[in-house]
C-alpha cells in the first residue's frame, strides 16, 4: 500500500495549517472580504454531492448554448451565470494558485465572456 506524502489527509484534502484556519490568507495573513462574503456559500456547495454540481454546470452551459429565437434571452442568462461562477471561482483561488493555474483559469472565464456576449448579439 502506498504512503500518502505528509500533510495529505485523503479524499478530504490537505490538513489545515497549524493554526487552525481553513481558509486561504492573503494581504498580509487577513481574510479579504470576498473570502469572508464567500465562506457560507463555499459551505453549502461543499456539502452538496460533487456530481450535482457538475451536472447542474454542464446543464446550464448547455442549455445557455442552444437557446436560439424568443428564448435567446434565457440562453444568455444561463451563461451569465456559469461565466460568473466560474469568474468568482477564479477571484476565490487567484491567491493559491501558481501562475499556470491562473492563466488556465483566466483564459476558460475570458472564453466564457466572449461566448456570452457572441449570444447576446445573437452570432452564436
Amino acid at each position: 500500500m502506498a504512503r500518502q506524502p505528509p500533510g495529505v489527509r485523503g479524499p478530504g484534502g490537505p490538513t489545515p495549517d497549524r493554526e487552525g484556519s481553513s481558509t486561504p490568507k492573503g494581504n498580509g495573513g487577513q481574510d479579504s472580504a470576498l473570502h469572508r462574503i464567500s465562506m457560507p456559500i463555499m459551505r453549502t456547495l461543499t456539502r452538496l454531492p460533487r456530481w450535482l454540481l457538475l451536472v447542474l454546470t454542464g446543464l446550464f452551459l448547455l442549455l445557455g448554448l442552444i437557446q436560439t429565437g424568443d428564448l435567446l434571452w434565457l440562453g444568455v442568462v444561463f451563461l451569465s451565470i456559469v461565466t460568473i461562477f466560474f469568474a468568482w471561482l477564479l477571484a476565490l483561488s487567484w491567491p493559491v494558485v501558481g501562475v499556470s493555474g491562473r492563466i488556465l483559469r483566466l483564459l476558460v472565464v475570458a472564453a466564457l465572456v466572449g461566448i456570452t456576449i457572441l449570444k447576446s448579439q445573437g452570432q452564436l
